[in-house]
């Protein structure tokens, strides 16, 4: 809702070193009003970006974030995206840093050098909008996949909406609100929990049926990372998520939990 927050947050204090990367600027492109709230730049704007902070092919990137790990599962997955493998997210991100009597700065970071990385082959697999208007449109007949939006029950269910123009959710979709990954402390849940919840939710399908969303594509790789934690590896993003699915007043909205849709005529 302030998309100036974080920026502010980072001069207050961060961990020492550390780049700031902005979720609306930095890890999204331009919006066209039916792309959704964080259309994915190219591959080579991203790869340009992290080579602008002095990033090369031998750089692990660590992501941190004041929020459980929403927005820096966003930057894990981009890395995995553009072929990029050493990447991570500090479990618990900043506040258990601070906790943990860790040193804060408030220098503005300025890279050593320009870096250099190249786009490779991606290992984060993803759905486009074409894809998901297939799958609800095969209804019942659908084959595969399973359709998660990482949203808030009460945003799933449609009973609120305070981002998006439509309350709602796809047609046939589930839910798992991403904050059910953590613990009361804000660190992730432990591998095997993980992995008893996902599969209660799943079934013995294989997890690279499953696509993961949310409201703009930054959530919904939250999940995709618990999953991974879990051992349950190989999921799909469905980047535009609800905020690029409802920008069109012909596609069906779904509310509560049934997968009936909706009227919006």
């Amino acid at each position: 809702m302030d998309p100036d927050a974080g920026a502010r947050a980072y001069r207050q204090g961060h961990l020492p070193g550390a780049a700031f990367l902005s979720i609306d600027h930095d890890l999204s492109a331009a919006k066209d009003g039916t792309n959704g709230r964080h259309p994915l730049p190219t591959p080579e704007a991203f790869a340009a970006c992290l080579a602008s902070l002095g990033a090369n092919e031998n750089t692990l990137v660590i992501a941190y974030d004041a929020s459980g790990g929403m927005f820096a599962s966003r930057l894990w997955w981009m890395c995995r995206w553009i072929g990029h493998l050493k990447c991570g997210v500090l479990d618990g991100g900043i506040p258990d840093w601070i906790a943990a009597d860790g040193p804060l700065s408030t220098a503005p970071f300025k890279a050593a050098s320009k870096g250099r990385i190249s786009v490779r082959p991606s290992l984060a697999p993803m759905w486009t909008l074409e894809h998901v208007q297939a799958w609800v449109n095969a209804g019942s007949d659908r084959e595969i996949a399973t359709l998660i939006d990482a949203r808030a029950a009460e945003r799933f269910r449609g009973e609120t909406e305070p981002i998006d123009p439509v309350a709602g959710h796809i047609p046939g979709a589930a839910n798992r609100a991403f904050a059910s990954n953590l613990t009361s402390e804000g660190k992730f849940k432990l591998p095997s929990q993980l992995r008893e919840e996902f599969l209660a939710l799943i079934g013995d399908q294989d997890p690279m049926d499953i696509v993961h969303m949310c409201g703009s594509g930054v959530s919904g790789c939250h999940n995709i990372l618990a999953m991974e934690i879990a051992g349950l590896a190989g999921s799909a993003l469905y980047a535009g998520s609800w905020s690029e699915w409802c920008s069109d007043p012909a596609r069906p909205v779904a509310t509560g939990t049934s997968p009936s849709p909706d009227s919006r005529t």
